[in-house]
This record gives structure tokens, C-alpha cells and sequence, in this order.
């Protein structure tokens, strides 16, 4: 990950490309997308669906690896913001119940998203029923750790409930009992450590005061949201290398990430993979 695609000087010109650029000056996002695409595999020529993706940018940018996508999430504003980057093929996920018939995904990206439904349980059953045979699940949420920072979060009112946690986080050992009686569990590794999330701290303390508030699924910050906020995006725009340069010190801490992702495959053959 690098500053490759960052501009100080073009200010974007429509929600579409608002979103983006907020993305592009997110480092924790931008380490997510690159840990979810080394896991997901190849993608094209394949039936693919990504949950969670909150303002859609994830989900544009996965499309634009090829395959043919379809998109969920759990509220109407995600939903429709992210139908408004990607326009076709989204879903309203109701709960914990997915709206897609049996075995219909080769690839299955759930990003942030367990750890806001209601029943996980029956969450990881309906992505193994919508899953095919030999077919690839990624699941990305917060690692279940207790730390000084988290206390931190929670004295500036970022608790789990404020961001529509259900629960605080997962362990790969969880992870193993949610989904290994229907997928085989491959490899589990952890990212984005201290000084990445704190940055991320204050990046949410900052859109609290800008006058966010959580839904069911957090904070999801629009394109529209960034363009009523063009003075902020440009003091943010102008900080970015310096935030990113601070970000490198997570390479000297020893202790394992706040992020968890995870990969598996549902049990069975398929001719594709």
C-alpha cells in the first residue's frame, strides 16, 4: 500500500466521485480492500456478492476486478448509497436472512457485517445455503482483543453500540465454530495495528462532530455527505501524507491487528474454483 492515486489538488465533482476520494485518503480502507482481493482469488467469469460494503465503494472497486456482483446490506441508507456507485443487482438484507436462492455465489466477501446481525448463527447458515459447492467465502470484522485504545474509543463515545455492534468482535477460534461445520476453514491473519486505528479514532471522533449519526450499521459516510464538507475534505486532503507516514509505525508494534479476516471453502466439489 502506497500513496499511488493520491491528489492533494483535484477536488472531485460528483457524490460518485466524492466517495472515492474519501476512500483514497482512508488508509485502514484502502489495507481492507487489499487484504479482502489477496483473499477472495480470482473473479471474473465467476458469480460473486459482496455484503456490507456500507457506502458502496467497496463494492465498486471489487466489481471493477470482473465477475458478475451483487451487492446487500442491512439499511435502506447503505443500500442506497450503494446503489448509487454501482447502480444494479442490491439488496436490503433483512436481519439475518439473505434474499438469493440456494447455491447461487462463487465468491462471497461479508465486510463488517457479522457482528451487526442479530443471530450470527443463522447469518453463517444462510451464507453456506447461498454459497456453492467448492465455492469461496471471505469473511473481514473487528478482532475480538482488549486493549488501551479500545477504553479510549469508549470514553469518546465510540462503544459498540454507537456503531451498531452487536457484538465487540470475533476470534479465529469463533470463527472455526460459526462457519467449520459447512466450510472447510482456511488461513486467518490480523491487520491494522495501533497507530492505524488510532488515526481511525479520530477520524470517527471527527465525523461525530461533523454531525454523523449511527444506524444500524454505524456511521456510512456518502459522497454527499463529503461535498456539503468541502473545507474539511481539504484540510483532510492536505494532512493525508502525513497520517499515512504515521500509519508505517504499525510495522514496529509486535501485537496482532484490530482487523480479522478470514477465508473458507463450502464443503463439497465444484468444477470451478
Amino acid at each position: 500500500m502506497s500513496l499511488a492515486g493520491y491528489s492533494a489538488v483535484a477536488e472531485p465533482a460528483s457524490s460518485r466521485e466524492w466517495a472515492v476520494a474519501l476512500f483514497r485518503r482512508s488508509v485502514l480502507k484502502q489495507r481492507k480492500l487489499a487484504e479482502i482481493t489477496s483473499a477472495l482469488g480470482p473473479t471474473e467469469g465467476r458469480r460473486c456478492l459482496d455484503l456490507g460494503s456500507d457506502n458502496g465503494v467497496v463494492s465498486l472497486l471489487l466489481r471493477e476486478r470482473g465477475g458478475d456482483w451483487a451487492s446487500g446490506d442491512l439499511t435502506e441508507a447503505a443500500v442506497t448509497s450503494i446503489r448509487s456507485l454501482v447502480e444494479t443487482d442490491t439488496h436490503l438484507v433483512e436481519g439475518d436472512r439473505l434474499p438469493f436462492p440456494n447455491a447461487t455465489f462463487d465468491r462471497v466477501v461479508v465486510v463488517d457485517m457479522l457482528e451487526h446481525v442479530p443471530d450470527d448463527a443463522t447469518f453463517a447458515a444462510e451464507l453456506a445455503r447461498v454459497t456453492k459447492p467448492g465455492g469461496r467465502l471471505v469473511v473481514n470484522t473487528p478482532h475480538l482483543k482488549r486493549t488501551a485504545l479500545r477504553r479510549v474509543r469508549h470514553a469518546l463515545g465510540q462503544t459498540d453500540e454507537r456503531h451498531g455492534h452487536l457484538r465487540a468482535g470475533y476470534t479465529p477460534g469463533r470463527l472455526r465454530e460459526l462457519f467449520g461445520s459447512q466450510f472447510v476453514m482456511g488461513p486467518s491473519r490480523t491487520y491494522s495495528r495501533f497507530f492505524s486505528e488510532l488515526v481511525d479514532t479520530l477520524v470517527n471522533a471527527g465525523l461525530a462532530r461533523l454531525g454523523k449519526r449511527s444506524s444500524a450499521k454505524g456511521m456510512v459516510v456518502t459522497g454527499s455527505d463529503l461535498s456539503r464538507h468541502r473545507r474539511t475534505f481539504r484540510l483532510w486532503s492536505a494532512l493525508y501524507p502525513l497520517v499515512w507516514t504515521v500509519t508505517r509505525l504499525d510495522a514496529v508494534v509486535p501485537a496482532s491487528g484490530y482487523m480479522l479476516i478470514a477465508t473458507a471453502e463450502r464443503r463439497g466439489r465444484s468444477a470451478q474454483t
